[in-house]
Protein backbone atom coordinates (compact mmCIF):
# COMPACT_ATOMS: atom_id res chain seq x y z
CA UNK A 1 0.00 0.00 0.00
CA UNK A 2 1.06 3.55 -0.58
CA UNK A 3 2.42 5.39 2.39
CA UNK A 4 -0.22 7.26 4.34
CA UNK A 5 -3.13 5.34 2.89
CA UNK A 6 -5.09 3.03 5.12
CA UNK A 7 -7.33 0.18 4.20
CA UNK A 8 -10.85 0.97 5.43
CA UNK A 9 -11.83 -2.68 5.85
CA UNK A 10 -14.71 -4.68 4.46
CA UNK A 11 -18.04 -2.91 4.55
CA UNK A 12 -16.63 0.34 5.87
CA UNK A 13 -18.78 3.27 4.83
CA UNK A 14 -21.19 3.70 1.93
CA UNK A 15 -18.68 2.41 -0.64
CA UNK A 16 -17.84 -0.74 1.30
CA UNK A 17 -18.72 -4.34 0.57
CA UNK A 18 -22.41 -4.82 -0.06
CA UNK A 19 -23.01 -1.19 -1.06
CA UNK A 20 -24.37 -2.29 -4.43
CA UNK A 21 -27.11 -4.41 -2.92
CA UNK A 22 -25.44 -7.70 -2.13
CA UNK A 23 -25.28 -10.95 -4.09
CA UNK A 24 -27.60 -11.65 -7.00
CA UNK A 25 -30.38 -14.22 -6.80
CA UNK A 26 -28.51 -16.32 -9.37
CA UNK A 27 -25.42 -16.40 -7.15
CA UNK A 28 -27.47 -17.30 -4.09
CA UNK A 29 -29.24 -20.07 -6.01
CA UNK A 30 -25.94 -21.50 -7.23
CA UNK A 31 -24.47 -21.30 -3.73
CA UNK A 32 -27.53 -23.02 -2.27
CA UNK A 33 -27.35 -25.83 -4.82
CA UNK A 34 -23.59 -26.20 -4.42
CA UNK A 35 -23.74 -26.36 -0.64
CA UNK A 36 -26.54 -28.93 -0.79
CA UNK A 37 -24.55 -31.13 -3.19
CA UNK A 38 -21.45 -30.86 -1.00
CA UNK A 39 -23.50 -31.80 2.07
CA UNK A 40 -24.93 -34.86 0.31
CA UNK A 41 -21.49 -36.01 -0.86
CA UNK A 42 -20.05 -35.56 2.62
CA UNK A 43 -22.86 -37.61 4.16
CA UNK A 44 -22.27 -40.35 1.58
CA UNK A 45 -18.58 -40.37 2.50
CA UNK A 46 -19.36 -40.54 6.21
CA UNK A 47 -18.07 -37.07 7.11
CA UNK A 48 -21.06 -36.12 9.23
CA UNK A 49 -19.58 -33.09 11.02
CA UNK A 50 -18.50 -31.48 7.75
CA UNK A 51 -21.87 -32.35 6.21
CA UNK A 52 -23.64 -30.51 9.03
CA UNK A 53 -21.56 -27.41 8.28
CA UNK A 54 -22.38 -27.64 4.57
CA UNK A 55 -26.07 -28.17 5.39
CA UNK A 56 -25.92 -25.05 7.56
CA UNK A 57 -24.54 -23.16 4.58
CA UNK A 58 -27.46 -24.46 2.51
CA UNK A 59 -29.91 -23.14 5.09
CA UNK A 60 -28.14 -19.77 5.15
CA UNK A 61 -28.16 -19.40 1.36
CA UNK A 62 -31.79 -20.57 1.23
CA UNK A 63 -32.80 -17.92 3.74
CA UNK A 64 -30.92 -15.26 1.80
CA UNK A 65 -32.46 -16.41 -1.50
CA UNK A 66 -36.04 -16.61 -0.31
CA UNK A 67 -36.02 -13.42 1.75
CA UNK A 68 -35.81 -14.75 5.28
CA UNK A 69 -32.43 -13.17 5.93
CA UNK A 70 -30.59 -10.13 4.66
CA UNK A 71 -31.45 -6.57 3.80
CA UNK A 72 -35.02 -5.66 4.56
CA UNK A 73 -37.19 -2.93 3.08
CA UNK A 74 -36.73 -0.60 5.98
Amino acid sequence: MARGRRWAGWGAGPAGAGATGGPTRAFLGAALLGAAVVAAVLVADGHIAAAVVAAGASVYFGLRLFGGLGKGDG
